[in-house]
């Protein structure tokens, strides 16, 4: 038998023995992380310091990332069956999300986003589906999906601020902000990080559908791109309102949530019926 087979298939066994215990790890440090931001949020304050918690942040993201190095780079072509994407893309979000924390006064969110890494390690790890795409990808092709992956990311966590930045102009308006609400950075503090959110990530996604366009055939038909593009259409329109008009509050959180839709319908909708309801790839 040749060798490189042997070194490939005990490299293969290796991995798919360890995943489960890595698996496991990075949910229960998901979880457990969830539980520390939760009862700094709580008590103000107290318990471990925000600088210790985002360190304790990124060993959880690290296990998270072996598991899915485990399941991308395990054989002869990439995974991309919905459940290894959802757990990639809730990743990227995790990634992010502690890095921008250390300079912006966002690690509240991470009570919001860890869980959601943690359920997406388990479904990966329990749903032996699989979707495979050849490694052997063009140099346009690996911009467009990283430029997809960072843009779909840095959005979402725009969408969450807008949810929470729409609670909290609730509670001001009726002058009863309390518990996590009165935790947040003011209002005027909230609309710029989400702001800065929006355009960092619409400058990505534009690099992202200008790098699809050299490698997808029949752009229109794909209902993928189509939605991407009324994504695009819709945070554009809102960054001109916020340019031109001075657009917040309200209106901006409608808009962003609107935005965020498609992007969601783009990049989960038609996988999820094709794979998790029809069982095609």
């Amino acid at each position: 038998m040749n060798r490189h087979f042997l070194k490939f298939s005990t490299y293969a066994t290796i991995g798919a023995m360890s995943e489960p215990v890595f698996a496991s790890a990075a949910i229960a440090a998901y979880l457990l992380l969830t539980v520390l931001f939760a009862f700094r949020l709580i008590t103000r304050g107290r318990g471990l310091s925000k600088s210790r918690l985002l360190i304790l942040a990124y060993v959880a993201i690290i296990l998270h990332a072996y598991t899915l190095y485990l399941r991308l780079f395990s054989g002869d072509s990439l995974d991309i069956s919905f459940f290894t994407v959802f757990s990639l893309i809730a990743w990227v979000i995790a990634l992010m999300l502690i890095s921008f924390a250390w300079h912006d006064p966002i690690e509240n969110l991470a009570i919001g986003v860890l869980p959601i890494a943690a359920l997406s390690v388990l479904l990966r790890v329990i749903n032996d589906q699989i979707n495979p795409l050849a490694h052997n990808l063009s140099f346009v092709l690996e911009i467009h999906i990283i430029t997809s992956l960072i843009a779909y990311s840095l959005l979402s966590i725009a969408a969450l601020q807008a949810i929470l930045l729409y609670i909290q102009d609730v509670q001001l308006h009726n002058k009863h902000a309390a518990g996590f609400i009165s935790s947040l950075p003011p209002l005027e503090t909230m609309e710029k990080l989400l702001f800065r959110m929006i355009g960092t990530g619409f400058v990505v996604l534009c690099v992202s559908l200008v790098s699809g366009f050299f490698y997808i055939e029949d752009l229109i038909s794909q209902h993928k791109t189509v939605l991407s593009i009324g994504a695009w259409i819709l945070f554009a329109v809102l960054l001109i309102g916020r340019w031109r008009f001075g657009w917040r509050g309200r209106i901006a959180i409608r808009w962003t949530l609107a935005g965020f839709a498609f992007l969601l319908l783009a990049y989960f909708g038609s996988k999820f019926v094709l794979e998790i309801i029809l069982h095609r790839s």
